[in-house]
């Protein structure tokens, strides 16, 4: 029949068959299926390379006749010039449904940013490490990456590495060391789960070797410390001093909370949790770190005006940051008592100024310069190993696997020893470093 609307209009798929099929009498292989149900399908009917083959345009009003005889011209053009519409057709969907497919993939890839992947990392592979460990390490990624946190963590280059831990090499060394450990870290982490396929952390070069440092704070030094921490107001004055007295870890005392202190004052329990080693650690409070804590307010959260469970903590809520400023600001109370001493050293006769303390120290040798100390005191390696809570130390190997002993006793005399000697150090100058002479404290 020759296709018309009223015709198509009247056809009907006869009682007792699921469909029927009318073909077109002007443009050969133009067909029209009706189904049982009435719906009408627009298709072209023809052989390639000896086999029957269908290529369907649509739904009859979706379509007009008019529309579907064009395309049945068109692939009947098609067909006569030896092509295979059919199969063009689906090779088309085919591709169009395998760019979608990758259109996906990449996005899903390009999701992964670099700041995604360091909180991933953070939060699967670091949640059994310590406290300080599970924070520091993608917080210096992000740090010294700072700019590159929305890219692709796939797109990140060796040489964009190299480079930034060349900047950050040309000052800080052992930051730059520390980076490229971590960043090989967690690339590798990412590697191993197919969420990235190269590590570019992995080749990257930092000259030189890392040299072990060796600074001792001279007795000098440590009492200069100790008078500028006296003169300095919370937060930084007390905890500057709590360092220097427990000699623990400079995370270890800046997130210290309330409850990890007995009601005493006597005994500072530092979780697991927040040990480097992942150890529950004791450690004894002198009766001057116990001055220092008694003397301190403690904190409210300013939004909520909850008592802050955090001994040292601008906000309420997080403990104390900006170690390097707190730093300069001790360094410069220091720096003026050796500005005033030295005129008053001019006026005696055959007096030179003395040299300016502590130059180029860090928070960290105050934990070594409390270790030598300790031995000049004749206390034990074993013991100030324990202070320290070193896992390896004088008793290490096979010993440490059966030397459980905790030296509690010994640690609590040690510090008790070494809290002394820095009062003696302090007051060589002539200042009293005692309670009465220590800045009172306020709410911050």
């Amino acid at each position: 029949m020759k296709f018309t609307k009223p015709g198509i209009d009247a056809l009907t798929c006869p009682p007792g068959k699921r469909d029927a099929m009318f073909t077109d009498s002007d443009v050969k292989g133009f067909a029209i299926r009706v189904n049982a149900t009435g719906s009408k399908t627009f298709l072209f009917n023809y052989r390639f390379a000896g086999k029957p083959r269908r290529l369907v345009f649509g739904q009859y009003g979706e379509l007009t006749l008019a529309q579907a005889r064009k395309l049945a011209e068109a692939a009947r053009g098609k067909v006569l010039a030896g092509g295979d519409p059919a199969g063009d057709k689906k090779a088309a969907a085919h591709a169009f449904q395998q760019q979608a497919i990758e259109e996906a993939k990449r996005a899903a890839v390009n999701a992964l940013t670099f700041q995604v992947l360091t909180e991933r990392w953070a939060s699967n592979a670091l949640r059994d490490s310590s406290e300080s460990h599970s924070t520091e390490a993608p917080r210096r990624l992000r740090f010294n990456f700072a700019d590159m946190l929305d890219r692709p963590a796939h797109a990140l280059t060796v040489a964009e590495v190299q480079n930034r831990l060349d900047k950050v090499a040309e000052k800080h060394p052992t930051t730059a060391r520390r980076l490229q450990a971590y960043g090989r870290a967690m690339y590798g982490w990412a590697v191993k789960r197919q969420l990235v396929t190269e590590n570019p952390f992995t080749n990257a070069v930092i000259e030189g070797r890392e040299v072990s440092r060796d600074r001792v704070l001279t007795d000098a030094e440590l009492g200069a410390v100790w008078r500028a921490a006296c003169q300095m107001p919370y937060a930084f004055g007390p905890f500057f001093r709590l360092l220097v007295l427990t000699l623990q870890r400079r995370s270890e005392v800046a997130g210290m909370r309330w409850d990890e202190i007995t009601p005493d004052l006597t005994t500072w329990t530092i979780p697991a949790s927040r040990t480097k080693n992942g150890k529950e650690h004791i450690v004894h409070l002198s009766e001057p770190a116990r001055q220092v804590l008694a003397s301190l307010h403690r904190q409210t959260d300013p939004k909520t005006s909850a008592i802050s469970p955090l001994v040292f903590t601008n906000t309420g809520r997080t403990p104390i940051s900006g170690f390097s400023d707190g730093k300069e600001r001790l360094e410069a109370l220091m720096a003026q008592e050796q500005v005033e001493n030295g005129a008053k050293e001019q006026k005696n006769a055959g007096k030179k100024p003395s040299a300016l303390p502590a130059n180029g120290w860090r928070l960290h040798d105050l934990r070594r310069t409390g270790v030598t100390t300790m031995a000049r005191l004749g206390i034990g390696p074993h013991v100030a190993d324990k202070v320290l809570n070193h896992t390896e130390g004088a008793i290490s190997g096979v010993a440490a696997v059966y030397q459980r002993h905790e030296f509690l006793k010994e640690r609590a005399a040690a510090l008790d020893a070494w809290a002394a000697h820095v009062l003696r150090v302090a007051e060589s100058s002539g200042i009293e470093p005692h309670a009465s002479n220590v800045v009172q404290l306020g709410r911050v």
